[in-house]
This record gives C-alpha cells, sequence and structure tokens, in this order.
C-alpha cells in the first residue's frame, strides 16, 4: 500500500477549527521534560487545538495524553512502510494518516498547521524542526515554538553559529521560546488571531 491511508473514528468526517504539529523525541531527556510536553498538550487542547503527532512514544506520548485528557482530537502521522517496525501508536491517538514517504509526512504536518511546539529529540525530530522553520521562512510564517532547555540549548547553537538569522526577506517573527507551561499559555493566548485562522483539519 503506497498511499494515504486513514484511520479512526474521525476520519470519515471533515476536521474543523485548529490544528497544532508537536514534534519531540522518543527518549525525554528529563522528566521536567515530559511533564512540560504533557502540559503543552493540555494547554492546546484547551486553546481549541487539535493535536499531530508522530503517534509514538517519549514526548510524542506525553503531549498526546495532555491533549487527550482535555478531549482533543489526537492524530498520529507515520510512514507506511515504517509502522509495524516502529511499533503500535500510544494510546492517545485517536485517528492516524499513514502516508508514503518522509517528505509526504512533513508535508502533510506542515499544510496542515496553525502551529507547531518542537521539543529535545533525536536526528528526526531535528529533521522535522529544521523543515518546519524553512517552511516558516520561505512558504508561510507558520507559528513555531521552541519548548524546554533541549530545544532552548539547540535555538542558541544554531544562533550562535550562524545557522539561524534574521535578514529582511526571511524575518524570524514566527519563532518563540518558551521554558515552561504557564509561558506556554501566555504566549498562546497572545497570539493574533489572524495568526491562527484555521488552516485545514488533520
Amino acid at each position: 500500500m503506497n498511499a494515504l491511508h486513514l484511520a479512526g473514528p474521525a476520519s470519515d468526517r471533515a476536521r474543523e477549527g485548529l490544528t497544532a504539529v508537536f514534534f519531540g523525541g522518543v527518549r525525554p531527556a528529563s522528566g521536567e521534560e515530559e511533564k512540560l510536553a504533557e502540559e503543552i498538550g493540555q494547554a492546546l487542547a484547551q486553546a481549541g487545538y487539535q493535536l499531530l503527532h508522530g503517534g509514538y512514544n517519549g514526548l510524542m506520548e506525553a503531549a498526546a495524553r495532555g491533549a487527550a485528557a482535555e478531549g482533543a482530537l489526537v492524530t498520529a502521522v507515520t510512514l507506511i512502510s515504517k509502522h509495524d517496525e516502529w511499533g503500535p501508536f500510544n494510546p492517545h491517538a485517536t485517528t492516524s494518516v499513514h502516508l508514503p514517504d518522509l517528505g509526504t509526512r512533513l508535508n502533510h504536518y506542515l499544510d496542515h498547521a496553525d502551529l507547531v511546539v518542537a521539543m529535545g529529540g533525536g536526528i528526526g525530530t531535528l529533521h522535522e524542526l529544521t523543515a518546519a522553520m524553512y517552511y516558516a521562512t520561505t512558504i508561510r510564517p507558520v507559528p513555531i515554538f521552541l519548548a524546554g532547555p533541549t530545544a532552548l540549548r539547540l535555538l542558541a547553537f544554531l544562533r550562535e553559529e550562524k545557522w539561524l538569522y534574521e535578514t529582511p526577506t526571511r524575518p524570524l517573527g514566527f519563532l518563540s521560546t518558551t521554558e515552561s507551561a504557564d509561558i506556554f499559555r501566555d504566549r498562546l493566548a497572545a497570539l493574533d488571531t489572524s495568526d491562527t485562522a484555521p488552516n485545514g483539519g488533520a
């Protein structure tokens, strides 16, 4: 099977409202980061967002747990060819999308995102984050939040080494940082409503 495959109770109806994409690794750097991911998922759901995530464990599962606890739709986005290898989804995923390749998967995330939250992770999370930042500088300035100490150290490195810098044609106003759930809630509430007009369902 190499086509889009939808599964789950919500797959047969149009999805409305705001969509948040969460990128985070399967091995949390600390219990504090895992707790932050859960609180971010909860805050997103309380603000009216559904959640797209990789569907597996670690920080992804923590964010999904927080969102699901508040009744949000939680969609797992995976690869058709890797799902058996990567294992079952976490128990908080309420629907799923199975895609044929990495490019299609990334495009699915970003084309549906009204905002992106990224935390620490491995090379896969790094790939997702850098793709999101490139997308936001060249395609559409979707808000991106980097959360937790691991992601904030990465951002500091990218700025210091000039991998990431602002120019008149590539402003970085879409990029925000958050050290705690309270800061995240405040910054989420402060988003301009035009920045969070629904971009489309999962």
